[in-house]
C-alpha cells in the first residue's frame, strides 16, 4: 500500500521552505518563488514516474526516452534531460539564470505551460541587487527536494491544499490585497455543495483567482459519485496574470482540464461566442466586494449584461458582477456567489429610489432568487464583516419562495480568523437542500413578503438569533452614504437641466 504525504507533513514542509527565504524575500513574495518551484518539482517527479513505467515496458530506459522524443502522445508532457529537477540541482554557479532557462525551455516544449511555468525570473534584480541569491535559491530547492511529488507520493488534492496553505499564509501576512483572490477553504466547500454541479456540467468562475472554487467543484463531484463518466468542464477568467498562472498550475496539479483566460471580466469578458456571452450550466465566484467601475462601463456594454439596472458607480458594483454571472447562465443555469451583506438590503426602507434596490426588485419579481445565506463575520482576509452567499436559479424547484438562512453564529473562533467547521457546513447544506424552516436559523418567505419588506432580503431581518439588534458596520454605512451622494448629484444635474430649459439656469 502506498504511503502518501499527509497534509500536516506538507504544511510543515512548505513552512520550512517559506522560512528559508524569509530574510531576503518579503512574506507577500513567498508564493512567487515557492509555488512555481513546487509545480516544477511536481512535473519532474511525475515525468520521472512515467519514464520509469515506459522503461519497464520497453525494458530499456535509453530506448524509452528516444521513443518519447518522437511520440509525445505516450506521456503527459515532455521535459528535456538537461531541464529536469535532478540536473538543475547539480548546478553550483548561475543557478537563477539556469533555472529560469530550464522553465522557459519546458514551456517551449509544452505550449500548454507557456505563461504558467515560465512566469518568474529567478535571476531578477532590484536596485542593482539580486532579489533572491543563488545561495538562497539553492537552499530553497534543497528543502523542496525533501519529498517526492510523484503520482504515488501525493494525492492530487493535497497539492491543491498546498496552494491554499501558502495563499492563506500570504493573506495572513499581507491583509486586504491577498484576500482579493483567496476564498477561505471552508467557505469554498459550502459554496461548492450548494452549487452541486452534475456530471458533464460546464462550470464558470468569472473572478477565479487561483482556481479554488472550480477545483473544489470537481473534487466534490468525485466525492459524491463512485464513478464519473463525464467530468465537469471548467472555465475561469482572472485579471491578474500571476494569479491566472497559479490557477492553471492548480488545475494541472489536480490532473484537471480548465480553460482559464486573462482579462478584466467586467470590461472585457473573454468567454464570448459570436459576439454573445458563452452560457454555462453553473456559475460561481467570490468577486472583489464593493468594487467601483465608471458608469459608462455598464451603460455602453456590448453584451446586454446589465438589463436589470445600472449599478451605482461611486459606491458598489456588486450587482454588476451578479448580473454578469446571471447573463452567463443558460436557460436552466444556477449561480452561487459570496458577496458583501449590503447587496441584499441597501436602499430598502429608504425614501426615494436606489439603484441596488431596483435591481434586487427585478430579480425577486422575476422569481430568480432562490436563497440568501448570511455567513459569519471575520472569515475573510479582505473583509472583517460578514458576507452573504446568494443563490440565483433559473430553474427554481420552489417557485415564488426564497430561503433565508442566518448562519452568523455557525463558526469556530480562530486566530487570526474565524472558520466554519464541518458540522457548520453540514447544517447549512442540509437546511438548504431540504428546504427547511428552523427556528432561529432559517425562514422561507414568499416573493410577495419580500416586496412588502421593500425587497430587503437580509436573513437577519427575518430570522432572530436571540441577540440584540446588530447595527450596520461602518464600511456599509459609508457605501450607503456614497450612494446617497451619487443620487444627489444625478438629481442636481436633472434640476439644472430643467431650470436651464425654463430660463432660470443656476449658472447665470
Amino acid at each position: 500500500m502506498d504511503k502518501r504525504m499527509d497534509i500536516s507533513t506538507l504544511e510543515n514542509w512548505l513552512w520550512d521552505a517559506a522560512c528559508s527565504i524569509r530574510g531576503p524575500i518579503d512574506a507577500p513574495k513567498f508564493k512567487d518563488y515557492i509555488l512555481p518551484l513546487l509545480f516544477y518539482k511536481r512535473l519532474c517527479d511525475v515525468y520521472e514516474d512515467e519514464i520509469r513505467k515506459l522503461s519497464k515496458e520497453f525494458e530499456n530506459e535509453k530506448f524509452a526516452k528516444e521513443i518519447i522524443k518522437s511520440d509525445r502522445k505516450l506521456i503527459r508532457f515532455y521535459i528535456p534531460d538537461e531541464y529536469t529537477w535532478r540536473e538543475i540541482r547539480k548546478i553550483t554557479t548561475n543557478l537563477g539564470e539556469k533555472l529560469t532557462e530550464a522553465l522557459k525551455g519546458i514551456a517551449k516544449e509544452n505550449p500548454k505551460f507557456q505563461g504558467v511555468i515560465d512566469i518568474v525570473d529567478f535571476n531578477a534584480t532590484a536596485a542593482g541587487q539580486r532579489i533572491i541569491s543563488d545561495d538562497t535559491l539553492a537552499r530553497l530547492m534543497e528543502i523542496l527536494n525533501g519529498h517526492r511529488l510523484g503520482l504515488k507520493d501525493v494525492e492530487p488534492d493535497i497539492l491543491g491544499r498546498a496552494y491554499e496553505y501558502l495563499l492563506r499564509k500570504f493573506a495572513e501576512g499581507s491583509g486586504q490585497s491577498a484576500g482579493e483572490f483567496y476564498t477561505p477553504r471552508e467557505v469554498g466547500i459550502l459554496m461548492t455543495r450548494i452549487l452541486d454541479a452534475e456530471e458533464g456540467d460546464e462550470v464558470y468562475d468569472p473572478a477565479c483567482g487561483s482556481g479554488g472554487l472550480l477545483i473544489k467543484e470537481q473534487l466534490w463531484l468525485k466525492e459524491k459519485m463512485k464513478e464519473i463518466k463525464r467530468p465537469l468542464k471548467l472555465y475561469g477568467q482572472e485579471i491578474n496574470s500571476f494569479t491566472y498562472a497559479m490557477a492553471k498550475m492548480n488545475a494541472f496539479i489536480h490532473d484537471m482540464d480548465a480553460d482559464v483566460r486573462v482579462g478584466d471580466t467586467i470590461r472585457n469578458p473573454r468567454f464570448v461566442d459570436g459576439g454573445k456571452l458563452k452560457q454555462f450550466d453553473k456559475v460561481t465566484a467570490n468577486p472583489m466586494w464593493n468594487q467601483k467601475f465608471p458608469q459608462d462601463v455598464f451603460e455602453n456594454d456590448a453584451y446586454n449584461r446589465f438589463l436589470y439596472g445600472i449599478p451605482p458607480s461611486n459606491s458598489s458594483s456588486d450587482w454588476g458582477w451578479i448580473q454578469h454571472m446571471f447573463a452567463s447562465l443558460n436557460a436552466k443555469g444556477k449561480l452561487v456567489v459570496v458577496i458583501d451583506t449590503g447587496v441584499v438590503s441597501r436602499g430598502s426602507g429608504n425614501a426615494g429610489s436606489n439603484r441596488e434596490k431596483e435591481i434586487r426588485k427585478r430579480f425577486v419579481d422575476t422569481d430568480y432568487i432562490e436563497a440568501v445565506i448570511l455567513i459569519p463575520e471575520n472569515l475573510f482576509y479582505n473583509a472583517g464583516g460578514a458576507g452573504n452567499i446568494i443563490v440565483i436559479n433559473k430553474d427554481k424547484p420552489h417557485e415564488g419562495e426564497i430561503l433565508l438562512i442566518n448562519a452568523s453564529k455557525e463558526f469556530a473562533k480562530g486566530r487570526p480568523k474565524n472558520y466554519l467547521t464541518g458540522e457548520n457546513i453540514k447544517r447549512i447544506e442540509d437546511v438548504y437542500k431540504n428546504w427547511e424552516e428552523v427556528e432561529g436559523f432559517s425562514k422561507i418567505i414568499t416573493n410577495d413578503e419580500a416586496a412588502r419588506n421593500d425587497y430587503n432580503l437580509s436573513p437577519s431581518r427575518y430570522v432572530v438569533t436571540g441577540e440584540k439588534e446588530v447595527y450596520l458596520p461602518v464600511d456599509e454605512v459609508l457605501v450607503e452614504l456614497e450612494q446617497v451622494e451619487e443620487e444627489r448629484k444625478v438629481i442636481d444635474k436633472e434640476l439644472d437641466e430643467i431650470l436651464e430649459e425654463i430660463g432660470f439656469g443656476r449658472s447665470g
